[in-house]
This record gives C-alpha cells, sequence and structure tokens, in this order.
C-alpha cells in the first residue's frame, strides 16, 4: 500500500511538532540543571533566572502540546515563548556586563594562580585587560547567539503561520 504525500502544510506542522518538542525539553532540562547547580553554590540571581528560563521551555512545551490536540493558539505560544526567553536572556547578559568589577575579577585568583603569574613574570594587574576582555566577549557572544537562535527560532516558528492553520483545518482530530 503506497503511504499518503503530505502536503506542504502538514510538513511544516510536523516540522513545527518536532522543533517545538526538541527545543522545549532541552531549554527545560538545561535550565532545570543550572537552576540546581546555581542553588547549590547560593547563587540566588541565577536560580531566578534559572526558572525564568524553565518557565520559557514550559510556555513552549505547552505550544507543542496545544498544537498536537489541533488548537491553533499554541503556534502563538510557541512564538511567546521564544520572545520570553530572548527578553530574559538579553536582561541577564546586559546586566552581567554592566557588572564587572576588576576587584572582585582579580581577588578570584587562587594562590596556585598567583605563583603561576609570578612565575611567568606577570603581576595580577597586567591579567586585568584579558580577564576582562574575556568577560565582555563571553556575554557579548551569548547576548548574540540567543538574539540569533530564540529570534530566528520565533520568525520560524511565526512563519508557519498560515501552513499551520490550514495543516490543522485539513488534518483529522486526534484522540489525546
Amino acid at each position: 500500500m503506497p503511504t499518503p504525500t503530505l502536503s506542504p502544510a502538514e510538513i511544516s506542522l510536523q516540522r513545527v511538532l518536532t522543533v517545538s518538542r526538541l527545543n522545549g525539553w532541552s531549554v527545560i532540562v538545561i535550565s532545570a540543571l543550572g537552576s540546581l547547580l546555581a542553588l547549590a553554590i547560593g547563587d540566588l540571581l541565577s536560580v531566578l533566572i534559572g526558572l525564568l528560563v524553565l518557565a520559557a521551555g514550559l510556555m513552549e512545551v505547552r505550544g507543542h502540546r496545544q498544537l498536537q490536540q489541533r488548537d491553533p493558539a499554541g503556534l502563538s505560544l510557541l512564538v511567546r515563548s521564544q520572545l520570553f526567553l530572548l527578553a530574559v536572556m538579553l536582561v541577564y547578559c546586559a546586566g552581567r556586563l554592566g557588572s564587572f568589577d576588576a576587584d572582585t575579577a582579580l581577588a578570584s585568583l587562587t594562590p596556585d594562580m598567583e605563583v603561576m603569574l609570578t612565575e611567568a613574570g606577570l603581576d595580577k594587574s597586567s591579567l586585568l585587560p584579558l580577564v576582562r576582555t574575556a568577560f565582555f566577549a563571553l556575554y557579548s557572544a551569548v547576548a548574540a547567539i540567543t538574539l540569533i537562535y530564540q529570534g530566528g527560532l520565533a520568525l520560524f516558528y511565526r512563519s508557519k503561520t498560515k501552513l499551520i492553520a490550514e495543516a490543522l483545518a485539513i488534518l483529522p482530530p486526534t484522540s489525546s
């Protein structure tokens, strides 16, 4: 028996369901583990950020389930979850970029690191420009990657609105 050919709308629905399931659960797992780690070391701000990211992952999984149940509102929830995650991450990165403290960075050196610096003929203050550059590069890269990935995913979901509505209209309801 030949397999039925899927319409472009049905293919789009399947792609959106696959991406939202994988991305949503990835965000949930990573943010839950990060929140637990932050809690273990006593960093309450990072716990809060992790819980906000977890909420975005839960929104995405909820949107995925709504689409599985043929509810077109699930697609707008997918878009909102990406925009929420994008906002959380950009605010976090902006806060971190504005919080660089040279004294704290230098105070974080272990005695072994200080010995290595001394043996290399360097002092703490010569290390500061490198630490500052690495700090700003890290948080700038996280912000840029988040903007590209979450922004692109929000645009991907948004661009499928018409096709998803079409697919939901032609597919028979599922029993869930």
